[in-house]
């Protein structure tokens, strides 16, 4: 019970809390989730397609996901929206076994997978038919089953090294390729694990038997859209990837990439996201109490990178890479569509982390200087209930403020099966 009730608790509130007046907020319909419905019938009775130029072009992987949930449950939003809800549950869930993994503190885990749940940032995604919560899962699973690999590869039972790390490796593989055909920042993400194996150890034959096992199934998986993309556009790409604007002067290009830099680092804090779908705009993505212990972590994190010997600095340069790569893409995009809280989603666990790691730090620092026998029950109180608070405020964000946003931001008011009929709704 003490081992299941955390993930049995984490279920039923994630999805309390998702679904809570799920097709009410937001009530309406954005032009994005209609173009994303007809984009996901067309599909229907063909044979696999990788790629869709419509709705501004997109791979399909989660589109055939949307398609199921309309055949199940009917042309509504409820079905419109149930993958990304039920990814989101699930995301939360991942997230607690990775994080237990890591700092293998439950109470910790417990607490920091509830302040991914209850920022609004992430549940405000989880509640509509964007891709984000579904490559999220994607990104997490693959990273689990790479952590996975790393402590089985410590255990000295022969057949659990050989076969049962190998079994690891291939799941983290085929996840990360799963992550390819999914959302597009998505297609970068693949780097990390494989990143994680190549700067782990020299190169040698074990190594690369290692490097092999990941590959395969990772090619495997990405071979229909990447044979697409060799000989078509990807639509998406040649539209946001303002380096490749040809028109727009170098000078300006540098202006734009550093505005991206600033606003991006800006958003989390300062000023968020201006889109009243993705933010309560200009509502900095973190509240107070979770930007500062994101600062601190990430300060700890980066000081622990470049030190010589340091226990947790593989962990602490994977997250920063995490980091990076999730806000990667953004930068990429023209400065005028950022601060952008979609594209740089699932920079939220490295996000998390870096909060748990200033904890962790935190709780050590007070648990050496205060004279009390049991310190770290009193430290973990106040950290407790500043989780709580956290928490709390964040659900009041989303429900009571963000909410009031959608009339607005989501702007189709027709039932989804007449608004797929009229062609511009």
């Amino acid at each position: 019970m003490k081992k299941f009730f955390p993930i049995l608790f984490l279920t039923i509130i994630s999805a309390l809390l998702i679904f809570y007046r799920f097709t009410a907020i937001p009530k309406n319909l954005s032009f994005d989730e209609v173009e994303f419905t007809k984009l996901a019938l067309s599909l229907d009775k063909k044979p696999y397609i990788p790629y869709s130029q419509l709705a501004t072009g997109h791979s399909t992987l989660y589109f055939y996901k949307i398609l199921g949930s309309l055949k199940t449950f009917g042309v509504n939003t409820f079905a419109l929206r149930f993958p990304s809800a039920i990814f989101g549950v699930l995301s939360v869930l991942l997230f607690y076994l990775i994080i237990k993994k890591i700092f293998k503190r439950q109470l910790l885990s417990f607490l920091l997978a509830l302040t991914l749940l209850s920022s609004h940032w992430f549940i405000n995604f989880a509640r509509f038919s964007f891709e984000a919560t579904f490559l999220l899962f994607l990104e997490l699973t693959s990273i689990y089953f790479i952590l996975k690999f790393d402590e089985v590869i410590k255990v000295t039972t022969p057949f659990l090294r050989n076969s049962v790390s190998s079994f690891y490796l291939m799941m983290s593989g085929l996840f990360a390729g799963l992550s390819f055909l999914s959302y597009t920042p998505g297609r970068i993400f693949f780097l990390l694990p494989l990143g994680y194996l190549l700067f782990k150890k020299q190169l040698n034959n074990e190594t690369m038997k290692q490097l092999l096992l990941f590959l395969i199934p990772f090619v495997i998986i990405i071979t229909p859209l990447t044979s697409y993309l060799l000989t078509n556009k990807d639509t998406r790409i040649d539209q946001q990837f303002f380096l490749n604007n040809h028109e727009m002067p170098v000078q300006e290009k540098l202006a734009g990439f550093w505005q991206n830099i600033s606003s991006t680092a800006l958003m989390f804090n300062i000023k968020g996201d201006v889109n009243g779908r993705h933010n309560y705009p200009n509502k900095p993505a973190l509240n107070p109490i979770l930007g500062i212990l994101f600062i601190v972590g990430l300060a700890i994190a980066i000081k622990s990178s470049f030190a010589k010997a340091s226990k947790d600095k593989q962990l602490n340069i994977f997250f920063l890479s995490y980091f990076l790569l999730s806000i990667f893409p953004a930068l990429m995009t023209y400065s005028w569509e950022n601060p952008n809280m979609l594209r740089t989603y699932t920079s939220l666990p490295s996000i998390v982390y870096f909060v748990g790691l200033s904890v962790v730090t935190l709780n050590n620092f007070f648990s050496k200087i205060i004279k009390i026998k049991k310190p770290k029950y009193l430290v973990l109180n106040i950290l407790f209930f500043i989780f709580v608070f956290s928490g709390i405020y964040e659900l009041r964000t989303y429900f009571k403020y963000q909410s009031t946003v959608f009339n607005q931001a989501f702007e189709i008011k027709l039932p989804l099966e007449k608004a797929i009929k009229i062609k511009n709704p």
